[in-house]
């Protein structure tokens, strides 16, 4: 169970991934992305989240620079995006993203979303990727367990990591269990429902026996659901107490309550019906 800040999980290829992280979907690039990823390496986060969808892979390089952090020891994802799937389109995609990082490898590249016809074809430029030495680690996002099993079918390299939405009213069980028996580690997206799980009387019942906000709860219960978790701020306090979870465990009471909330609720796309 992650102890701290700087604990991490073993990918199947013996690659440390942080347990917890800082995710920069929508925000802006610039000053505001620079300042949220300075603020989150200052107070301990070593794994940054980003995607060359996310127009920020500039902005995160800078603050990569301009932190005093060994490079060795941040964990960097970023993601290849739809309309560059395929093979030769998706080894031009990473180069386009690592001159925007600024970086000479990558610890973790992974497939946006799986694009029917072309995800199998980009998976292959991955594991070229992998073994060319530039990407310590490749994996997915919001793949199914039938994307999985059409991936693994003819993949030379097990994805390491899928990273899904998660969060206590889409606890993926079934999914979740598929990862596991083949060693890919699951990691959230949107853990905190975009804020929609605040006043759940449930986490905030939990939240007031531990002195934590319901937030801390939900990210507490990732982790020692053995989920990674990217949670997103920019604001310092908030990257700051969205990491103070170390202090305090769950139940197993408390961790079937939380569960119990489940109801397969999506606030993102279906990964079966998307169309971008």
């Amino acid at each position: 169970m992650a102890k701290n800040l700087q604990d991490y999980t073993t990918l199947h290829n013996g690659v440390k991934m942080p347990w917890f992280g800082l995710g920069v979907y929508k925000v802006e690039e610039g000053p505001k992305v620079v300042d949220s990823v300075k603020a989150a390496i200052r107070n301990g986060y070593r794994s940054i989240d980003t995607a060359a969808f996310y127009e920020n892979e500039e902005g995160v390089g800078q603050a990569i620079k301009e932190s005093d952090v060994p490079r060795e020891e941040l964990f960097i994802t970023t993601k290849v995006w739809n309309t560059d799937q395929g093979y030769e389109s998706t080894l031009t995609a990473f180069e386009t993203s690592m001159q925007k990082l600024g970086l000479d490898y990558l610890d973790l590249y992974l497939i946006h979303w799986p694009v029917k016809g072309k995800y199998k074809e980009t998976w292959k430029a991955l594991e070229k990727l992998y073994k060319d030495g530039r990407v310590r680690a490749i994996g997915v996002s919001n793949f199914q367990i039938h994307h999985l099993e059409d991936v693994l079918a003819d993949a030379e390299i097990k994805p390491m990591v899928n990273q899904v939405e998660y969060h206590p009213r889409l606890t993926q069980t079934e999914l979740h269990e598929y990862c596991k028996k083949n060693h890919i580690q699951l990691e959230a997206w949107s853990p905190l429902m975009r804020g929609q799980l605040l006043d759940n009387p449930t986490l905030k019942a939990i939240g007031d026996k531990y002195n934590k906000t319901t937030t801390q709860v939900i990210l507490r219960w990732d982790l020692q659901n053995e989920v990674v978790t990217i949670p997103k701020s920019t604001k310092e306090h908030r990257i700051i107490e969205n990491a103070n979870i170390f202090d305090f465990e769950l139940t197993q009471d408390e961790m079937d309550n939380i569960h119990a909330l489940n109801e397969n609720h999506r606030i993102g796309a279906d990964p079966d019906n998307f169309d971008f």
